[in-house]
């Protein structure tokens, strides 16, 4: 351990789970405590404030997190005995669900808090040295958060930025609407603002971020030609993100389809900015499935879509979600799934066993699906979605695709881009290159990955 009273100004460690909205919130955590005077170190060993930024949404996330937070306890106490201080903080949806228990269960936590509460973390941090510790805050104050959040520092040429929060679905096997609150969007000016600080920065590639990104609403700005008063949706705030300078592609995620609507397709065909990847959840492909999860769709509207999608953007690589087991799911159901998956044919997805949420309608249901069968039916789908990954990559061999390099790689002289299509790829190119982007064609397959050579620019239009 280093000798603290040679080191300069405080420190903070942030652990990170689950998804894209948890890496945004903890970015903006760490701005907010810059102007405290803390930096961000790599581990918690020496931090004087550790904030674990936790996920909900799987199966034994709580028990992680108590698990870890055991870890942390041993630091502490021999800090303590040391004479050292350092603060615990329990951040994101496990802290919004369980924040009482958090602090009844783990005595060492100082600080629980929710992620619409996160932006209060300066004085709530001010609150527990008052108070020793002991501090809850999970209000769902969105508008206030996003009021209050400072300008960020970019860190690469891809950054993630938060237009709407929360969900109003409430699917049955969901804790979302519990942890995130009701579906908030944020203002066309507050985005915009934040989108051009990101490009003055350097970043080429935002990915607009929400629990149901297109269910983003929000009137047209102030000033805007032939909008007045009208209310857009996340078509129109796409192609009015495009129109700044230096802003090369945009990304959206997570979709539900329910808000796909036609001025969204329609910005996916036209605007050239938008990246031909789209995630789209489906869950599932028995229509008795789908209802009992409430999903709002069929499998039947859910293809339509797709099919409206492909026609106006041939290009697009489709990536999906799906749940196997829910209670009540037969064979049958199982395999109305499958029969989904061979028809829209995946880029990529994400597959999970269904796990019982406490306080979501989907834990009290009868019908609970056997373990072992869960297990099966999900090694089934990973297995046929593996094939359809691979058969996507394979099928980039020969192009020719635009690769934004964001990162150096684990060999000399090898950079890792990202392609159109979100997938990895690792090219021999100059360290010069870092932040731009470039064409490369692609003329290897690894099992995670796309491997290419650099080409000029003359070839790529050839």
């Amino acid at each position: 351990m280093t000798d603290r009273r040679q080191k300069q100004g405080k420190s903070v460690f942030i652990r990170t789970y689950g998804c894209q909205m948890n890496v945004y919130d903890s970015e903006r955590m760490a701005g907010l405590l810059k102007p405290l005077g803390y930096g961000v170190v790599d581990a918690p060993d020496d931090a004087d404030l550790v904030i674990l930024n936790t996920c909900h949404i799987r199966e034994k996330a709580a028990e992680k997190v108590y698990s870890e937070l055991g870890r942390l306890k041993k630091i502490k106490t021999a800090r303590v005995s040391a004479g050292d201080e350092m603060v615990i903080a329990v951040a994101g949806c496990v802290a919004q669900a369980e924040g009482p228990e958090i602090i009844a269960r783990a005595p060492m936590v100082d600080l629980v808090v929710g992620p619409q509460a996160y932006h209060q973390l300066p004085e709530l941090l001010a609150r527990a040295a008052r108070e020793c510790g002991d501090v809850l805050a999970t209000d769902f104050a969105v508008e206030e958060k996003f009021d209050r959040l400072a300008e960020r520092e970019a860190d690469g040429p891809a950054a993630y930025l938060t237009i709407q929060e929360g969900c109003d679905k409430f699917c049955t096997f969901c804790v979302v609407p519990y942890t995130r609150g009701a579906e908030v969007s944020r203002g066309v000016d507050a985005i915009t603002a934040e989108a051009r600080s990101l490009v003055a920065q350097g970043v080429k590639e935002i990915t607009l971020l929400g629990q149901n990104v297109n269910a983003w609403r929000f009137a047209a700005p102030a000033g805007d030609a032939g909008a007045q008063g009208l209310a857009w949706g996340l078509g129109e705030l796409c192609r009015h993100l495009a129109m700044i300078d230096g802003l090369e592609r945009i990304r959206f995620m997570t979709s539900h389809p329910r808000d796909i609507d036609d001025g969204l397709i329609a910005a996916l065909g036209e605007e050239e900015k938008l990246m031909p990847y789209l995630h789209l959840p489906v869950q599932a492909g028995s229509d008795k499935i789908l209802k009992a999860m409430n999903r709002g769709h069929t499998a039947a509207s859910y293809i339509t879509q797709i099919a409206k999608i492909r026609a106006a953007r041939p290009d697009i690589a489709l990536s999906g979600d799906f749940i196997v087991g829910f209670p009540g799911e037969t064979n049958e159901d199982f395999e109305a799934t499958l029969a989904l998956v061979e028809e829209v044919q995946y880029a990529s997805a994400y597959s999970f066993k269904y796990s019982r949420r406490p306080g979501t309608p989907g834990a009290a249901m009868p019908g609970q699906v056997a373990e072992d069968e869960k297990n099966q039916r999900l090694a089934r789908l990973q297995a046929r979605l593996e094939a359809q990954r691979a058969e996507f990559n394979r099928a980039q061999i020969g192009k020719i695709l635009p690769v934004l390099f964001e990162k150096s790689g684990r060999h000399p002289g090898q950079l890792i881009g990202r392609s159109p299509y979100l997938q990895s790829v690792h090219v021999d190119a100059p360290q010069s290159m870092l932040g731009s982007i470039a064409p490369v064609r692609i003329e290897d397959v690894t099992p995670n990955a796309l491997a290419g050579v650099l080409v000029t620019k003359a070839e790529a239009a050839a």
